[in-house]
C-alpha cells in the first residue's frame, strides 16, 4: 500500500500532523519526504539542532522518522533539503521572491554532498554557523541558474532516482509532498491520495489523481516534480471529504493522538487504497 499526502496551501497545510498521524495508524508503514527545506531565521532552533550534529535536515522528516521508527536517516528519507534565509526586497537566485537559498544537502551514494549559493557566500550572507558545522569547504559552488541545472541533472536526479527505488521497495509506504506540489517523486504507483489543507481532507483515487496530473502538466514528461494542487484536483472528484478539527499542540505533536483523532479518515484513506 502506497499512500501520498500533499497540500492544498503552501505553508501551513498540516500534512507532516496528518502524515505522522497516518504512519502511527498504520504501524508498520515508513514516511518519505524527497524534498524539504526550512528557513535560518524561521526555524531557527530545527536548523541549530541538526548543525549541532553536522547534519542539515528539517523537522517535518524527523517527525515522520519518529513516527514510524524506522531505521533508515533522515537523510535517506529526505534526500534533498534546502535550507533559506530572508532577503526582503530581493530575488533569490532561483527567482525566490523576498528569500534565497544559502544550502543544499543532497543524499548521494557516497554521502552528503552539499550546494552553496555562491552569490550569498560573497556578499557575506552566509552564516558563521553554517561554515563552523558544515563541511562546506568541500561543496559544489553555483552562482547562476545555468550552473545549478547543471549540478540537478548530475547529482539531484540521482537522488531522487534512489529514493524512488527505495519508496517502490517499500511497503506500507507513506511519502508526503512539499509546499503545495501536486507529486514531489515521479515513478510510484500511488494506491490512494489524501490533499489536506486547514479544516479539511480529500480522499482521491490514486490512478486517477496522478492521471489529472500528467494532463495538468501537458504530458507524462513535462512539470513531473512541480504541478500544483490546484490545478490537479480541479479536474476530479475526491471520493471522499472530511473535517479536519483542530488539534492542541499537545496532541499535534503526539502522532499516537494524532492518529486517534482522526482514524475515520486514516481508514476511509485505507480503504480508498484497497478498492
Amino acid at each position: 500500500m502506497k499512500l501520498l499526502v500533499a497540500g492544498d496551501a503552501r505553508v501551513d497545510a498540516g500534512k507532516t500532523t496528518f502524515a505522522a498521524g497516518l504512519l502511527a495508524s498504520i504501524g508498520d508503514a515508513v514516511g518519505f519526504k524527497p524534498r524539504a527545506g526550512n528557513d535560518y531565521w524561521y526555524d531557527h532552533d530545527d536548523v541549530v539542532a541538526a548543525l549541532a550534529n553536522g547534519r542539515l535536515y528539517g523537522k517535518d522528516v524527523a517527525t515522520l522518522a519518529a513516527a514510524a521508527e524506522t531505521e533508515l536517516s533522515e537523510e535517506r528519507l529526505n534526500p534533498v533539503h534546502r535550507l533559506w534565509r530572508p532577503t526582503p526586497g530581493r530575488t533569490g537566485l532561483l527567482g525566490e521572491s523576498g528569500r534565497t537559498f544559502l544550502v543544499d544537502r543532497v543524499s548521494t551514494a557516497d554521502g552528503p554532498l552539499f550546494v552553496v549559493n555562491g552569490n550569498v557566500e560573497r556578499e557575506g550572507l552566509l552564516p558563521d554557523l553554517l561554515t563552523e558545522s558544515l563541511p562546506l569547504g568541500r561543496a559544489q559552488r553555483v552562482e547562476t541558474v545555468e550552473q545549478f541545472n547543471g549540478v540537478m541533472a548530475d547529482r539531484y536526479l540521482p537522488a531522487f532516482e534512489r529514493v524512488t527505488d527505495r519508496i517502490a521497495a517499500t511497503n506500507p509506504v507513506v511519502v508526503e509532498s512539499y509546499g503545495d506540489i501536486a507529486l514531489p517523486v515521479d515513478g510510484i504507483d500511488f494506491d490512494a491520495v489524501a490533499v489536506v489543507g486547514p479544516t479539511r481532507a480529500r480522499i482521491y483515487d490514486g490512478s486517477r489523481y496522478q492521471k489529472a496530473r500528467e494532463v495538468a502538466s501537458g504530458s507524462a514528461r513535462e512539470g513531473q516534480l512541480e504541478e500544483r494542487v490546484g490545478s490537479v484536483v480541479e479536474m476530479i472528484d475526491p471520493l471522499s471529504s472530511h473535517d479536519l478539527h483542530a488539534l492542541a499542540s499537545q496532541e499535534r505533536t503526539d502522532p499516537a493522538q494524532v492518529a486517534t483523532e482522526y482514524e475515520p479518515i486514516y481508514e476511509a484513506l485505507r480503504s480508498a487504497a484497497l478498492e
